[in-house]
């Protein structure tokens, strides 16, 4: 399909409308159900599933399995079940020397998605949300994971 220069590509399991050979290696990175990642890559791929659904997408549920896949991901490496995003990431801050100003924009994406207009907690307008912000959001997120694996590697955390 790359090569008919086609508007839809084969991502994991599903045919969505992106494109870019980056943000597909990293959604499909963030897709690896290695042990003890599989909540992770499970969350990314019912994001994927939602983005790319194209009778209903529903870009508020793939937003959310977004931002909680990273959560998730947060939660395995620190072995905090019970903490939000905000109190993982000081956390992984802490663990793997992530960078203040990446925990910062972490935190503020978490807020994005849980404020009174929240697409974790309350309904917005359908309308209100887009393709390219869902789209985004599984990008980022995607690539946030990815970029934790290789340093929890690099430092030999399991």
């Amino acid at each position: 399909m790359k090569g008919e220069n086609s508007a839809y590509r084969l991502v994991g399991e599903f045919i969505t409308q992106i494109t870019s050979e980056e943000e597909i290696i990293e959604i499909e990175e963030a897709l690896d159900e290695t042990a003890p990642f599989k909540p992770v890559s499970i969350q990314i791929n019912d994001s994927l599933k939602f983005l790319s659904d194209r009778k209903s997408p529903n870009y508020r549920n793939s937003i959310k399995e977004s931002i909680s896949a990273v959560e998730s991901l947060c939660r395995i490496i620190t072995k905090k079940e019970k903490s939000t995003l905000g109190q993982l990431l000081k956390l992984i801050e802490v663990k793997i020397g992530l960078h203040g100003a990446l925990k910062a924009a972490f935190s503020q994406l978490y807020g994005y998605t849980s404020d009174k207009d929240g697409i974790r907690h309350g309904l917005l307008d359908e309308t209100n949300i887009d393709f390219e912000e869902a789209k985004f959001m599984l990008v980022v997120c995607s690539a946030f994971i990815n970029y934790v694996k290789i340093k929890i590697t690099k430092m030999g955390i399991p």
